[in-house]
């Protein structure tokens, strides 16, 4: 006769009279965290070693319980469906047309000397009422009749519709499958489907199922748990892939002009924040960028930003400009903002095809850099500067005119690059007056395009001894004849 599976035969070496070493010993179930310890782990893997007929979640038992060890206490915190076992009783819900012949329910102990508690039901209806939070695993006989048989492939009856009614039903207890002795193929089958163990009737004692119904509670848990860190690390990547298609591609085709851009969200762990920025350049050959700042760093802000992001293209594309474009902006953040505090600054330039001038609109935005050869990098002007999108109904944003010669550098950025600390206790801001000798020093060192964007947001970082707090968004626009 094959060795059934988990039937732990390899593990309980008293059966058969001879003495146990503490390595040997049942593992505790519960306490704090409710984790195996590590010679339990070793006890569980020998129990499953010789399991070869079904393909058995135990494979995967060390990451599963390490898993465990991260998401249980959440669990246990306040999900009532955790049903994991605490420093109480374990509790069993037998269901068995006849459990009262069974043998071995007066004698079910846990590792601590404490009886595990049984509640027994002679069909599917009494279990369905029995089934409460507290019950930790289900002992299933695979002979019971389902309410509905189902049918197989083969059209044949399912000899597991009972057992699939029950997984249906309580999907978040450890089932135990009960069949009769010799036969493996069943209750393999059984494990297949959604078990986590099987056991033959004619052998069991109480100590044999005790410790099944512990290992099955911790096998469920760690295959709940590493469920669980899969789900979650499928979200992230979808999440990162859904931000990363968020972020704008410039529409530069035919320009002569150079574009880079760095973005450091202040959110942790994201890829996109409240700072928005783009690049396009129209059919007439002038080139738009713009940079803007949603307040706040949260997700709904990061959404807000992408919706302006978008509508400013769109809008750019369909002709608008300046002051016009900048008042339906503002239609769209009072319309898609979700509380009415939130506001934007912005600033947009538009290039004309000779590259030589730049009409700019600033909404509260601080003002672009501008670096030519010769000359230092300076500001520009900041005069009429409108207020940010959605302060004022009916506000206007005036465009002015700027002079850039034939060979220049212009840096759009958020205020994250000139809101880090600095100094001595980092009590001060690095404000403006401080990024623009840094630029002016990464300038003369010869740093360009890219390079100086990447060392600027660095060395602020570095400036403030440690990671921004909010989002950074840097633009550069190189001209060169």
């Amino acid at each position: 006769m094959p060795a059934p599976i988990p039937r732990q035969r390899a593990i309980p070496a008293a059966e058969s009279g001879q003495a146990q070493t503490p390595a040997q010993a049942a593992p505790a179930v519960g306490g704090p965290s409710g984790d195996m310890s590590g010679d339990s782990s070793t006890d569980t893997s020998a129990a499953v070693s010789g399991a070869t007929e079904a393909p058995r979640t135990q494979d995967t038992a060390a990451e599963a319980t390490e898993a465990a060890k991260n998401t249980v206490t959440g669990d246990k915190a306040g999900n009532g469906n955790s049903h994991a076992p605490g420093p109480g009783h374990l509790t069993l819900l037998m269901i068995e047309d006849d459990p009262g012949g069974s043998p071995v329910v007066p004698e079910l102990l846990d590792p601590t000397g404490k009886p595990i508690r049984v509640r027994t039901a002679r069909n599917l209806t009494e279990a369905e009422r029995l089934l409460t939070d507290d019950v930790h695993c289900i002992l299933l006989d695979l002979a019971l009749p389902a309410p509905a048989p189902g049918r197989a492939a083969d059209g044949t009856d399912d000899e597991l519709a009972v057992l699939k009614h029950v997984l249906r039903i309580a999907p978040h207890h450890a089932v135990l499958a009960l069949t009769a002795s010799g036969d493996t193929e069943r209750g393999a089958e059984a494990v297949r489907v959604g078990a986590q163990d099987y056991l033959f009737r004619d052998e069991l004692d109480g100590r044999l199922l005790s410790r099944a119904i512990r290992y099955a509670v911790e096998r469920k848990r760690s295959d709940r748990a590493e469920r669980k860190l899969t789900e979650s690390k499928l979200r992230a990547q979808e999440n990162a892939r859904l931000e990363r298609g968020l972020l704008p591609t410039p529409l530069l085709e035919g320009s002569p002009l150079h574009f880079a851009a760095r973005y450091r969200p202040g959110r942790s762990r994201a890829l996109l924040g409240g700072d928005f920025y783009d690049t396009v350049r129209t059919p007439d050959g002038t080139v738009h960028a713009m940079i803007g700042d949603v307040c706040g760093h949260g997700p709904d802000e990061a959404a807000l930003g992408v919706e302006l992001r978008i509508a400013w293209r769109a809008l750019t594309l369909a002709g608008l400009c300046g002051d016009q474009l900048l008042g339906t902006l503002q239609q769209v953040l009072e319309h898609e903002r979700s509380d009415d505090e939130i506001f934007a600054t912005l600033c947009t330039v538009d290039i004309a095809p000779d590259g030589r001038r730049a009409g700019l609109c600033l909404a509260g935005h601080p003002s672009p850099l501008l670096a030519r050869p010769g000359r230092p990098a300076e500001l520009l002007p900041y005069d009429n500067n409108g207020p940010a999108l959605g302060l004022l109904p009916g506000a206007r944003w005036p465009r002015m005119q700027v002079e850039l010669g034939a060979e220049w550098s212009l840096m759009l950025y958020t205020d994250g690059l000139i809101e880090g600390r600095v100094g001595e206790g980092r009590r001060e801001r690095l404000g403006q007056d401080g990024m623009v000798a840094m630029v002016r020093r990464q300038l003369a060192e010869g740093l360009r395009g890219e390079e100086l964007l990447r060392a600027a947001v660095n060395e602020v970082r570095d400036l403030n001894g440690g990671e921004l707090t909010d989002d950074v968004a840097v633009v550069m626009l190189d001209r060169t004849p």
